[in-house]
């Protein structure tokens, strides 16, 4: 294995995912107390990110199973998501009479498609990075970057839950988070629409 390669693959992968850190970070919290929620998460990134790679690979070698223009539209996805996440806390801050903790224990955390769908919405502008630099590496330099790739969604994943459990951050995500994660959601939704021009944007 060429040193070389992992190292461009590891730095491609840090600077193509830098945000997805945060939006881990979010889900870890919201799942925090939920038991089975840490590995719902872990199995969500790794199937959103699964997929980012299987769609670059194919684009590669010239099969396209998602047209360039339909990639800002992946921006509905994570709009969607945060819509449903504004709409879940503001029907448990009204409909709980004990307080926030209550309304927190009504959840359960999120759902594996619902982070593999935000991973994949968010990183629909990596495959554009990744396409050209997979098809010059041929089929043992890609098989090298995809490989760098899976370990460091580990590394991202371990990130983001030692981020939330931090006393000061984990705090703060567990006052603002359900605040928090749908703003994100719906930003990330936004950007992804109005960066690829979807719907005239």
């Amino acid at each position: 294995m060429n040193p070389g390669i992992i190292g461009q693959a590891a730095g491609l992968f840090a600077v193509t995912n830098i945000d997805d850190i945060l939006v881990l970070a979010l889900f870890f919290a919201q799942g925090a107390g939920h038991r089975g929620s840490a590995r719902r998460i872990v199995v969500g990134q790794y199937l959103g990110f699964a997929a980012i790679l299987s769609v670059a690979a194919a684009a590669a070698f010239g099969a396209t199973f998602l047209p360039e223009s339909a990639i800002p539209y992946l921006g509905l996805l994570p709009l969607m998501l945060g819509f449903k996440a504004a709409w879940q806390a503001w029907k448990n801050h009204r409909d709980s009479d004990g307080g926030e903790d209550e309304a927190q224990a009504q959840g359960s955390g999120p759902s594996p498609l619902e982070v593999a769908a935000v991973t994949f919405a968010n990183g629909g502008d990596n495959i554009g990075v990744y396409v050209p630099v997979f098809a010059t590496a041929g089929i043992g330099g890609m098989s090298v970057y995809a490989a760098v790739f899976l370990v460091l969604v580990a590394v991202w994943c371990f990130a983001g839950r030692f981020l939330a459990t931090r006393p000061v951050v984990a705090m703060a995500l567990t006052r603002w988070g359900h605040i928090l994660l749908p703003l994100v959601l719906l930003t990330i939704g936004l950007l992804i629409l109005i960066e690829g021009g979807a719907f005239g944007l």
